[in-house]
């Protein structure tokens, strides 16, 4: 036990002494949480609308006031024909145009909305806003629209579905990648050897390497709940004590998945290069962390049902945003620990003792 504990010390030690190692632990994920809470952010803001009506009459008025008086959209024109509102759009100096009918205020029906739709996402949320706001108690039945009750994030901020991704994303990449490294950075050096050689078994070489990246997983995974909760104003909704434990599941995965990476490669660069091809631009493109997965295509689903962040970030969007109990994420927690144990058994199996080719 002894040994094994100082091969954790030895390793958790020539972590500390390598800062550009520690700028890339814990200077990542708090960048990439302002990044993704801050700036690259899909929330309606300040949408540019032009108001279509020959009449300002009272209804309408009082409806354009409901427009302006919204942190959503700005009006920034007022026409009188529909051609004219086109031009605006066409032109880019408008993102969506309400046309009023002339008889609006005699009938309360009668708008019309006429949206940007270069950007389909953006565009359906303008007119899903739009619509909330006009659909006022003084008019709703009339413009057959149901009453609109936004569930878990009213205020529609994206930090709510780019914190649970992100930490999908970290985890994954930090616990992989760097265990990947560490263990290839050994082979690099000739000292895989001379540790395989001493008194200590070769799993617990492994574990101890591994260890000290768990530490510190979990150490950004506070991080990332607290700056969530402090800064970007995302509630934690569920049970702190699940969340930690179904990531802590998620991270023995990705420790298992860095240990078979290192069998496979045999330098640092073939290290990074596998685990940004395996890990990064997958987690990104089909784990659903910025695109629906069932918006993909049938066969980028198929795909998507191997990649381990796309069930951890379903359970966290689950568990932290909805506050639903330990039984609504099951399945994804189920197929976690399915994965976990395959990867561990194949890259212990593959772990060459001798590191022969």
């Amino acid at each position: 036990m002894r040994q094994f504990v100082s091969f954790v010390i030895k390793e958790a030690k020539h972590i500390l002494r390598d800062r550009r190692t520690m700028l890339i632990l814990f200077g990542l994920p708090i960048v990439l949480m302002l990044l993704f809470g801050f700036a690259i952010t899909n929330d309606v803001k300040d949408v540019r609308t032009v108001v279509v009506t020959s009449q300002m009459d009272h209804l309408t008025h009082q409806a354009v006031d409901r427009l302006a008086a919204s942190e959503y959209f700005s009006i920034t024109a007022t026409v009188s024909t529909p051609r004219e509102a086109e031009l605006l759009l066409r032109h880019q100096k408008a993102d969506i145009a309400i046309v009023f009918a002339k008889d609006f205020a005699s009938r309360k029906s009668g708008v019309q909305l006429m949206v940007d739709t270069s950007d389909p996402n953006m565009a359906q949320q303008w007119t899903a806003y739009a619509m909330s706001i006009l659909n006022n108690q003084n008019f709703q039945n009339n413009l057959n629209n149901p009453n609109i009750k936004l569930l878990y994030n009213p205020q529609m901020k994206s930090a709510y579905n780019f914190v649970p991704a992100i930490m999908g994303m970290l985890l994954l990449l930090i616990c992989a990648m760097m265990t990947s490294v560490s263990i290839v950075r050994e082979k690099e050096r000739g000292t895989m050897e001379v540790l395989l050689v001493s008194p200590v078994r070769p799993l617990m070489i492994i574990v101890a390497k591994a260890v000290p990246y768990l530490l510190q997983a979990f150490l950004i995974l506070i991080i990332i709940l607290v700056m969530s909760a402090t800064v970007l104003d995302v509630p934690l909704a569920g049970s702190l004590g699940w969340i930690i434990m179904v990531s802590l599941i998620y991270i023995l995965l990705a420790l298992s998945l860095g240990l078979l990476i290192s069998n496979v490669a045999q330098t640092q660069f073939v290290a990074l290069l596998v685990s940004a091809m395996v890990l990064l631009l997958p987690t990104v493109m089909l784990s659903g962390m910025l695109f629906p997965v069932e918006s993909m295509p049938q066969i980028l689903q198929w795909i998507s049902a191997v990649i381990p962040p796309r069930y951890y970030i379903q359970a966290m969007r689950k568990l932290m945003i909805m506050g639903v109990g330990i039984r609504e994420v099951l399945p994804e927690v189920c197929v976690l620990c399915v994965m976990t144990l395959l990867l561990l058994i194949i890259a212990l199996k593959k772990f060459n003792k001798r590191l022969t080719p």
